[in-house]
């Protein structure tokens, strides 16, 4: 009795084990080649029923099975859309800088262009925050412009190309107003002319050269104020910020009738 109970765990511990191993085995699954369309075909079926995570394994087995297949290519961006589409934007990115990379002279690759720069766009933040994926939704959404200007994706992309630049040129002006609360009026100055020099097509123009007008007033340069704020109110005379710059110039602002000295954007 006592010998039955000394081997007793012992022998627990190792049929356990046996039984483990048995159902690990049953478990794996044996690898079994289908049809390409098929696979593809559930796929598109698990990504339209919002069921993603299956939809991208489903097309890496449409890729991993038949590799030198056209549906690869196909499988390779719907993998990559399906993890936009979740929110997986890191993934989404390294998937269609692969295809680009792979298959250069396809002719979806304005279209991963486009998709790659929407998953940096989706993941633009505050003006408070950082704004390098604003930078990278820019960059990547202007070499598809540059690249493939009469793709049908040129168009969205001038347009989201336009809402980045406005971003970061809201994100300059964010820091000019910190700089000039401060004081420190000369940063302020180089984030202001930076937004003009940078961003010339953006709503935050008229507000920059008012501030501007404001920073060389308050570093005692009167001269270059009293340019700047005739160069806002040749060009933007019914401007709230040209009301709020000829206050504080009274007289000494020009008319915005007059044309200033020399082109806005080279006043200075």
């Amino acid at each position: 009795m006592t010998n039955f109970k000394f081997l007793r765990g012992p022998l627990c511990v190792a049929l356990a084990a046996v039984l483990l191993l048995g159902a690990c085995s049953a478990k794996k699954k044996e690898y079994v080649e289908r049809p390409v369309e098929t696979l593809y075909n559930e796929a598109m079926d698990f990504m339209l029923a919002k069921n993603y995570g299956e939809a991208t394994e489903k097309f890496d087995e449409v890729e991993r099975q038949h590799p030198y297949s056209q549906w690869a290519n196909k499988a390779q961006l719907m993998g990559a859309y399906s993890y936009y589409l979740s929110n997986r934007y890191d993934d989404a990115i390294v998937s269609l800088d692969r295809f680009i990379q792979l298959h250069p002279t396809s002719r979806d690759v304005p279209y991963a262009f486009y998709l790659k720069g929407l998953s940096y766009y989706e993941q633009i933040s505050d003006v408070a925050r950082d704004q390098k994926m604003t930078e990278l939704a820019l960059s990547t959404l202007d070499d598809l412009v540059k690249r493939y200007p009469k793709s049908k994706y040129a168009r969205d992309a001038k347009v989201k190309l336009d809402l980045t630049r406005d971003h970061l040129a809201g994100k300059e002006m964010e820091i000019g107003r910190y700089y000039h609360n401060k004081r420190q009026y000369l940063a302020a100055i180089n984030r202001f002319k930076s937004v003009i020099d940078k961003f010339q097509t953006t709503t935050h123009v008229p507000e920059a050269l008012h501030r501007l007008t404001e920073a060389y007033l308050a570093f005692g340069l009167k001269d270059e104020a009293r340019k700047t704020a005739a160069v806002l109110g040749h060009n933007f005379p019914g401007s709230e910020w040209y009301l709020d710059s000829y206050k504080i110039m009274g007289n000494k602002v020009a008319s915005p009738n007059i044309e200033p000295e020399s082109p806005w954007y080279k006043v200075w």
